[in-house]
């Protein structure tokens, strides 16, 4: 899909504001959704506070998608991940990959292995769905 063609999916239908990010990380998130024929448009974001000139944030600009799309999008960057992951060799075939990223790195099926938190590495019993140190919500 093109630009131009995903533009004008676009003029159509529910719009949302999937994310914003650096113009590069925009561009490269933009050619890989169109690669997936994922109608995806480039925009100015919102003003925000601190934007009022002269505050030193580099340019940004917002991913707008079709509010339909956004389940498709995940599916493909959580494969996309996974993917890289795999390539790197902490993901083998038979070990788990469970919701939001987290890898039970070299742990077989079927084992009771516990989880390390992604965020500070802490191994044991989530709290409603948290990690139990951090509290970076897992579930």
């Amino acid at each position: 899909m093109d630009r131009m063609t995903a533009d004008e999916v676009l003029s159509t239908g529910e719009v949302v504001t999937w994310g914003e990010g650096s113009v590069a990380q925009a561009k490269e998130l933009e050619a890989r959704l169109l690669s997936e024929e994922i109608p995806v448009r480039l925009a100015k974001p919102a003003a925000k506070a601190c934007c009022g000139g002269g505050c030193g944030c580099g340019a940004k600009l917002s991913i707008e998608v079709r509010k339909d799309d956004v389940e498709r999008i995940v599916s493909v960057l959580q494969g996309d991940w996974l993917d890289a992951v795999r390539k790197e060799g902490l993901l083998t075939e038979g070990s788990k990959a469970v919701a939001f990223g987290l890898v039970q790195l070299g742990v077989p099926e079927g084992t009771d292995a516990a989880l390390a938190c992604p965020a500070c590495g802490f191994q044991g019993a989530l709290v409603n769905g948290a990690c139990g140190d951090c509290g970076l919500q897992l579930e």
